[in-house]
């Protein structure tokens, strides 16, 4: 029955009564008697509430600890061990339990459950009374160990209770069950005793368990760690190795650590499930169909990739679909592909016998990004209906074959000569389909082109003073032969030199030394143009006695005095009047032949300075001497590395040369291994900057030629480029600052076009910036020299453009002038404003051609000045002749710096949006309500404060405006001028028929 506090009253077997203390005893125990399971990681070696027959304790003495046999009210046994000799003196009482197997544990637990009576609560509070009872163990093989005595027993420790019971609790019955634990080890002994020692104490022991504590067997990281007992120490941890679960897989077994808790820590490794398999609920299961795991390292199954597909279980990769096709390289993870279809748009550009090919991507790049282009050539017939493939003396720059970039040039064709070009598209997978490349054709007939070198020149009559040759025409002569050239000097006297022209195949050359050796070199002239001189031959006149000389050589030397007098004054008059660069002029003397005279291939005008192009001399290394200063190597020390060029790394040192203080420089140096036609190359720029002396364009300090590394000594820029200067510093200097750098720019660009020279490559990569923000023109690799017509071009043979920074007509005609460098100017100045923004960002060249063909240009940069943004847009006039010249950009650059508040008015930002869409329209059909919107719409606002002062403040008054007008308001720009006036006279147009109210 329920006692009413909850407590449960126990009855005896017998169902005698007990004692009163001992039923006091009992009925501490309440409702806490219930069997618990064993918990977590922990295994009962003994648990006396589940024992349902006789435990088989002894109590020695017998009288002292009293086994009590009840039920609970289930009528579940329940063994309880009483004691309560606290009227007796000197108590010894003991209770030894049966023999416990350990099982393989160390290290084991004791937990005790019992109630105690308070001494105090005794009548007449007993001095001999205890509140405390002892517990101790004995290891033991076998059951022999009850035998042993007291003495040899080790004592665990003395049990004290947290709550006592009195008499008062007996009536309330509101007792509470003392638990204690403890532990034991390192047991070294296949089992133990457990002995209870009393001395004098009212105590009632309800249960004990005796356990161990584990690891549980559990799966981790798809390994399977089995049930594992934890160590004899307290901090101990255990290592255990892992076993991989079925269709798993590892290099080395993974590991965990069981801890004294029995708590599994510190996973190490793991295993994973094999190709075709998957993990799931830590398991390794089957890949479905349409599903596939190549590699044991990949996590799940994936989806078959694209154009592929699998109909089995534990697929480790998928088929192709057909026509579809993966490389041996291909991951199996990547879609199937398929060859890509033919390029689009091809075009040719014709240069004489060179052809430069240009063409768009495939539409359809098979699913791939490694399409490369093949190039076949085949010449054919004039109707095109036999052709054989091209020579082997056909070049292709940069390659025929793998291309990646979308154009190539060929050389070396034939004139006048139908060619088929096939551009095959290939990609990855090309070699695995039949018919797996795609191309596209084009037919071309080259142009007419310089005659072949003449390779055979036969001397003639031979005098003291006169050399007779002859000649056979150039085996490809390309077209009609216009002239030859014969070039001849003395022999070791190169830099003198004379030309005679001359429409036919001999010659005589006289005026010459006697008992002297020349060199002749000829080369023949077509409409084309000429072609390269001959070899060098080498011819020796007559000897003459000592005596004739005396006599007879006044009079040649008087007539040749007279003769070359007239020639070079021809030749001056010439240059001055046709204005040809290097003095190359036609001193005529009869139909058939024309000579003239030349000292290291030019004529020096005074007070003209004018550039040379290094390329016209026949020994480039001359070019070098004259034009750059050669420094001794002791006298350069390199540092560090700063960057690499083309031929070789780019360095910083210092320059110690003799009487000059020691500076800093920047030294280019050419690689080892050059060939000769590198080191010329490498060595031209050199021949190129060491003509300019401007404070804007990058000093040549010298070269160093005589000894290894060859390098090229220039001024140090502290700063770097321009572009990556900008970048670095993004939004930290004034507007005026950076007009001050673009006028750095311009004009060092104005002296270069004064000089004749064109740059083909301006870009902010390309300006040097030193420590004072002054900026200088540098890099003159693209360059090339302009004729002196300001209106002339230089057509390139060939090689890379700039597409971003060119002029339309370069990219479409590879017309390169003072105009085009304006328009990469425009180009500088946007990237200046925009901090090294990239022109047109990730747009393609090809996209870039297309757009500014159509009309597109480059927004204003953010906060960028009107005033620059207007001077960008002049720079990129599509008519190269309505662009401002360097000299006006400087003027104009000039006025902005003197009169800051000029730059106060900034780009709105509907301007920007327009030009961004390419709006370029003139007038246009709106009306338009003053004159200063009429200006804006037509980008030449600037002028409308010009055309406010001089009284053309109303629309009607504008529609009279004339040519003359505008030169007297100082509208000097030619296509402003055209601008204005077609706006005007599209107004007119449109006022006659009603369209436009004024």
């Amino acid at each position: 029955m329920l006692g009413a506090a909850g407590g449960v009253l126990l009855r005896g077997h017998g169902g005698s009564s007990r004692s009163a203390p001992v039923w006091i005893l009992l009925l501490a125990v309440g409702g806490a008697l219930r069997t618990q399971a064993s918990q977590g990681s922990q295994v009962n070696l003994l648990d006396s509430r589940s024992v349902m027959g006789d435990l088989e304790w002894i109590a020695h003495p017998k009288s002292g600890w009293e086994e009590i046999g009840e039920v609970d009210e289930n009528y579940a046994p329940i063994h309880t061990y009483q004691v309560c000799k606290v009227m007796d003196l000197n108590q010894n009482n003991w209770l030894l339990t049966s023999w416990i197997s350990n099982e393989g544990a160390a290290r084991i637990f004791i937990e005790l459950k019992f109630t105690l009576r308070d001494c105090n609560s005794l009548p007449g509070g007993l001095g001999t009374c205890k509140e405390t009872f002892n517990m101790y163990y004995f290891e033991s093989d076998d059951e022999d160990g009850r035998n042993i005595r007291e003495n040899q027993y080790i004592k665990i420790d003395t049990i004290a209770a947290d709550e006592s019971f009195t008499e008062l609790d007996l009536g309330d019955r509101v007792m509470k069950l003392n638990t204690e634990v403890r532990d034991v080890g390192p047991l070294t002994k296949k089992g133990f005793y457990l002995a209870f020692q009393d001395v004098g104490a009212c105590i009632a022991l309800v249960s004990v368990r005796v356990y161990y504590k584990k690891c549980p067997s559990v799966v981790r990281n798809l390994a399977i760690f089995p049930d594992t007992i934890t160590g004899s120490d307290s901090s101990q941890l255990l290592e255990v190795s892992g076993l991989c679960v079925n269709n798993s897989v590892t290099d080395e077994p993974p590991r965990m650590h069981c801890s004294a808790e029995g708590e599994w820590l510190v996973p190490i490794g793991k295993c994973l499930c094999q190709p075709g398999y998957e993990e799931k609920n830590g398991t390794c299961q089957v890949c479905k169909p349409g599903f596939f795991k190549a590699s044991a390292q990949s996590p799940t199954c994936s989806k078959c990739p694209p154009h592929s597909y699998t109909h089995e279980e534990g697929s480790v990769s998928c088929l192709c679909e057909e026509n579809y096709f993966r490389r041996e390289s291909d991951p199996p993870s990547m879609a199937c592909t398929r060859p890509p279809s033919a390029p689009r748009n091809a075009i040719s550009n014709i240069n004489e016998t060179s052809v430069f090919l240009e063409w768009i991507p495939p539409a359809d790049t098979g699913g791939r990004k490694d399409v490369a282009y093949n190039i076949v050539c085949k010449m054919c017939t004039a109707h095109l209906r036999q052709c054989e493939e091209c020579g082997s003396h056909v070049r292709y720059l940069p390659l025929q074959s793998n291309l990646k970039n979308t154009s190539v040039m060929v050389v070396d064709l034939l004139a006048h000569t139908n060619y088929t070009f096939e551009i095959e598209a290939e990609n990855g997978v090309s070699e695995l389909s039949p018919g797996g490349r795609q191309f596209v054709s084009l037919n071309v007939t080259t142009n007419q082109a310089a005659p072949s070198p003449i390779s055979l020149v036969k001397k003639g009559k031979i005098a003291k003073n006169s050399i007779s040759l002859s000649w056979q025409e150039p085996d490809r002569p390309n077209g009609i032969i216009l002239e030859y050239e014969i070039k001849y000097f003395e022999k070791d006297h190169e830099t003198s030199y004379t030309i005679i022209k001359s429409r036919e195949t001999e010659m005589t050359a006289d005026g010459l030394k006697p008992a002297s050796v020349y060199v002749f070199q000829i080369r023949a002239r077509t409409a084309a143009g000429y072609g390269s001189f001959s070899r060098r031959f080498e011819f020796e006149t007559s000897p003459v006695s000592v005596a004739a000389s005396r006599d007879q050589s006044q009079i040649p030397i008087i007539a040749v005095s007279v003769t070359v007098g007239v020639i070079l004054l021809a030749v001056v008059v010439g240059f001055l009047l046709s204005g040809r660069r290097c003095g190359y002029s036609k001193a005529k003397q009869d139909p058939e032949e024309e000579k003239m005279h030349f000292h290291n291939g030019h004529i020096k005008l005074p007070g003209v300075k004018t550039y040379i192009d290094p390329h016209t001399y026949e020994d480039p290394n001359q070019a070098v001497h004259e034009f750059a200063k050669e420094i001794d190597a002791s006298c350069i020390s390199i540092e560090r590395v700063i960057g690499a060029g083309e031929f070789g790394e780019v360095c910083s040192g210092r320059s110690k040369l003799p009487g000059k203080r020691e500076c800093p420089v920047a030294i280019k140096t050419l690689k080892v291994g050059y060939t000769e036609k590198q080191r010329r190359e490498f060595l031209g720029e050199a021949s190129i900057m060491g003509q300019f002396d401007h404070p804007n364009i990058i000093h040549l300090e010298g070269v160093v030629t005589k000894s290894k590394p060859v390098m090229i000594v220039t001024e140090y820029m502290e700063n770097g480029s321009l572009d990556t200067f900008l970048k670095k510093n993004d939004g930290q200097f004034t507007v005026i600052q950076l007009v001050g750098m673009l006028r750095g720019i311009a004009s060092g660009m104005k002296y270069l076009s004064d000089m004749g020279y064109v740059h083909r490559d301006l870009a902010a990569r390309n300006i040097l910036i030193n420590s004072n923000l002054v900026c200088k023109v540098s890099d003159f690799g693209l360059s090339r020299v302009l004729e002196d017509d300001p209106e002339a071009a230089y057509t390139t043979r060939g090689g890379k453009i700039p597409i971003r920074w060119t002029a339309p007509e370069a990219i479409a005609f590879r017309k390169f002038t003072s105009a085009s460098d304006v328009w990469s100017y425009g180009i500088v100045m946007w990237e200046v404003m925009s901090y090294g923004e990239r022109p047109y960002w990730e747009m393609t060249n090809q996209d870039v051609i297309k757009a500014v063909e159509e009309g597109y240009r480059l927004p204003s940069p953010m906060d960028c000045p009107a005033a620059l943004y207007q001077l960008m847009l002049d720079c990129w006039q599509k008519d190269r002749n309505s662009r401002p010249k360097f000299e006006e950009i400087v003027s104009m650059l000039d006025k902005l710096i003197r009169n800051p508040s000029s730059l106060k008015i900034l780009v709105n930002s509907s301007n920007r949006v327009s030009n961004l869409l390419g709006e370029h329209n003139p007038l246009g059909i709106s009306p338009y309500r003053s004159v200063g919107d009429w200006l804006e719409a037509i980008k030449m606002g600037r002028y409308t404060e010009t055309f406010l002062e001089n009284g053309y403040g109303s629309m009607d008054a504008v529609t009279q405006v004339t040519l003359e007008d505008l030169r007297r308001f100082g509208v000097t720009l030619v296509g402003h001028q055209k601008k204005i006036l077609s706006s005007i006279q599209e107004m007119r147009v449109q006022l006659v028929n009603g369209m436009v109210p004024l």
